[in-house]
């Protein structure tokens, strides 16, 4: 038996201490080379090196540890129902409980608070606060919880933070100081401490008014949907806990746009594009109200969306064959057969099922018996057996099996690394096999940025001046890995792509799911699918540290509400360990990567089955 490695050995080791502090004994944890995020009972945290730096092997500890804290101090149901709907707000509120949560596990424990620490550390050097410059560039979130949790550990703000909080902490002081104080009073009861909350973010002119909770959506849904709102809460706050107020203000948008769609696939599928077209743009006016436009392409109405990029100049549109040499691809495209080997039996088995649903719906059907058409020469016997009889005809029955196209849109951000990507290129790789076989064209895209926290479009933002509220500062990189014109051994070794080193960095939802949605729209077939694999929201640290933290998320909500109520296209979603049923009104959430393949196989059947 092979001895672990030191990395599966820490990773053992960080899992029981998990289920320890925790108190539940099924509590999972992996590593991952993107942000680190908790969702129910699976916790991800960042990997550490090789050789494992004392410094990561810190950070590790500080994330798990507060992780396991949250699944034992602290009720999702309870944080939700008295969250703010307004996204600064939310980030604030759901910070001071993750400063509570962590100052309340860590009393007593002295290995933890040091984790803890340690974390907090090596967050702040990356996080905004450590970058600001203003008062207006200080992430309100970060800067309260650092208040928070001096008050409540008497512990100063690391180093790298203390600039950018003095800029906001008079002001914070002067607005909530008497709230701040009484946080440490409460910090035993969750409920009590909420109520200190929403009077600390009225004091900073956050909401107006006491709070509201909505009722209808947080405890008037179903046990499933409530379940999945907890989820959704721990894995926002967690992710405030690691990306500081851009990203966990991008959750917080995300569960504020959630709440009043929390009824997910039950709801009527107009009132989710309406309303969100209505709250982010306000200006659709009584178009915004048609059902239909029948005298209107779509390819005339262009989302209009409150979103820009500081630049198109560096983005690009680039087949997989010009990303690499023909020798990289041979050599990629033989590391994916490896990988294949251990899964092309199920794989197959699957596609082999697709294939025979789809090959049935075409297979040709007769109507017996008629008057005229073609002749039935099963039934030749009867007239020989009897010549009164009359000939028999037969004919050709229509089938309702439409011409149709598919594209598969791959997330190819950094936190796809490893076996996720690796078997959404299998599954992509037996997939376009398997509609090729059927007549049906697969086209297959991936998603990414060309570089890490923004590249020549930040470093054109800077020269400038740095205006504010830029949009979008980084350059995109959409990849064509196989076109649906395009045979699939002609595009087999493009797919190997996926598994280069360096190619998966950051996410921007929003515009790859219109890059897909008009090459879609440009084809003659007369159903188009649009399936898109992803496992986060949308993250790219560059935008989100000058714009408001839920940019990329809004937009990514207009895309999704304006493709489901107007477009042609139908679209379905498979998230990967990240719930992306509160995003599309068609998708699935897998929590093991192996179950992908067949996912994607169902989902398709599941639209080819409809009537």
């Amino acid at each position: 038996m092979a001895t672990p490695s030191p990395i599966d050995q820490l990773r053992e080791v960080l899992a029981g201490t998990a289920r320890a502090i925790s108190g539940n004994a099924e509590v999972e944890l992996a590593f991952t080379a993107d942000a680190p995020v908790q969702s129910g009972r699976n916790l991800k945290v960042p990997m550490p090196g090789r050789t494992l730096p004392a410094d990561q092997l810190a950070e590790a500890r500080g994330f798990a540890d507060s992780f396991a804290l949250r699944l034992r101090l602290h009720d999702a149901a309870l944080h939700a129902r008295g969250a703010p709907a307004e996204p600064v707000a939310r980030a604030v509120h759901d910070a001071v409980e993750t400063a509570r949560i962590e100052a309340l596990g860590a009393r007593g424990f002295s290995g933890i608070a040091e984790n803890l620490d340690a974390s907090l550390t090596m967050r702040m050097r990356s996080d905004p606060i450590a970058r600001a410059r203003t008062r207006d560039e200080v992430p309100l979130s970060t800067a309260v919880q650092l208040m928070v949790r001096e008050r409540l550990t008497g512990k100063p703000a690391p180093e790298a933070a203390a600039g950018g909080l003095a800029l906001v902490s008079d002001w914070i002081e002067e607005k909530a100081g008497a709230e701040l104080d009484a946080l440490a009073l409460a910090m035993d009861d969750q409920a009590a401490f909420a109520r200190l909350i929403a009077t600390l973010l009225e004091d900073l002119e956050l909401t107006e008014g006491q709070l509201e909770p909505d009722d209808a959506d947080d405890g008037g849904d179903d046990a499933d949907d409530g379940d999945d709102e907890g989820q959704d809460d721990d894995q926002g706050e967690d992710d405030q806990s690691g990306q500081g107020d851009a990203e966990m203000e991008a959750r917080g948008e995300q569960r504020e746009s959630d709440d009043p769609q929390g009824e997910g696939q039950d709801r009527d599928d107009s009132a989710e594009p309406g309303d969100d077209m209505d709250g982010e743009d306000g200006d659709d006016g009584g178009d915004g109200m048609l059902p239909v436009r029948p005298n209107r392409p779509t390819s005339d109405l262009p989302p209009q969306f409150d979103y820009k990029a500081y630049t198109t100049r560096f983005d690009e549109v680039v087949s997989a064959t010009d990303l690499c040499d023909a020798e990289e691809l041979d050599r990629l495209r033989a590391y994916l057969d490896q990988q294949l080997v251990h899964l092309q039996g199920v794989v197959t088995k699957l596609a082999n099922r697709l294939q025979r649903r789809l090959m049935a719906q075409q297979s040709r059907s007769w109507d017996f018996d008629q008057d005229e058409g073609l002749l039935d020469a099963a039934r030749l016997a009867r007239v020989v057996v009897n010549p009164m009889q009359s000939l028999s005809y037969k004919v050709e029955r229509d089938t309702d099996f439409r011409d149709t196209v598919v594209t598969l849109l791959i997330d190819n951000s950094g936190s796809m690394r490893g076996r996720p990507i690796s078997i959404a290129a299998i599954s992509a790789d037996i997939l376009a096999r398997t509609l090729e076989r059927c007549g049906v064209k697969a086209e297959v895209l991936g998603f990414t940025t060309r570089a890490w926290k923004g590249g020549q479009a930040r470093d054109a933002w800077l020269a400038q001046g740095r205006p504010l509220l830029p949009g979008r500062l980084n350059d995109l990189r959409h990849i064509v890995y196989k076109e649906a014109d395009e045979p699939w051994r002609r595009a087999k070794k493009s797919l190997g792509l996926m598994m280069r080193e360096g190619l998966l960095k950051e996410n921007i939802d929003g515009e790859a799911l219109l890059w897909a949605h008009s090459r879609l729209i440009a084809r003659p077939e007369e159903r188009k699918i649009l399936m898109v694999i992803s496992d986060g929201a949308p993250v790219d640290d560059s935008t989100l540290s000058v714009n408001s933290g839920s940019y990329l998320e809004r937009h990514l909500r207009q895309v999704i509400g304006w493709i489901e109520s107007r477009s042609p296209v139908e679209l379905v979603a498979i998230g990967i360990g990240h719930d992306v049923t509160r995003y599309y009104a068609r998708a699935v959430t897998i929590m093991d990567v192996d179950q992908l393949a067949g996912t994607m196989i169902e989902q398709l059947a599941s639209l080819f089955d409809d009537p």
